[in-house]
C-alpha cells in the first residue's frame, strides 16, 4: 500500500484512488454535495479553499487544499520511486 500526501500532513492509499479533479463545475459540487449529506465526505483542507477533489474507490469523497496538477505530480513521482 502506498501512501499519498495531499498537503498538510494529510495521506490517502493511492491504491484507492479513482480520480482528482477540479472543484469548478457543476457535477463536482453536487458530487461534494451528494457525498456531504451520506456522510461520506473527508474535508482535508483546514479551511483553507478547496483546490483539488479526489474520488475514492470507496464512495469517498476528499476535499483537498493543493492542486490536481500538485497531486497528481506527486502520484507520478511516487510511482517512479516505487
Amino acid at each position: 500500500m502506498q501512501l499519498l500526501n495531499i498537503g498538510y500532513g494529510n495521506l490517502i492509499s493511492s491504491d484507492r484512488l479513482i480520480a482528482i479533479v477540479a472543484p469548478d463545475s457543476a457535477p463536482i459540487k453536487r458530487l461534494i454535495s451528494d457525498a456531504k449529506d451520506n456522510g461520506t465526505l473527508i474535508d482535508a483542507t483546514y479551511g483553507r479553499r478547496t483546490r483539488a477533489v479526489i474520488i475514492m474507490d470507496s464512495d469517498h469523497v476528499v476535499l483537498s487544499a493543493v492542486s490536481p496538477e500538485t497531486v497528481g505530480g506527486r502520484l507520478i513521482d511516487e510511482g517512479e520511486e516505487g
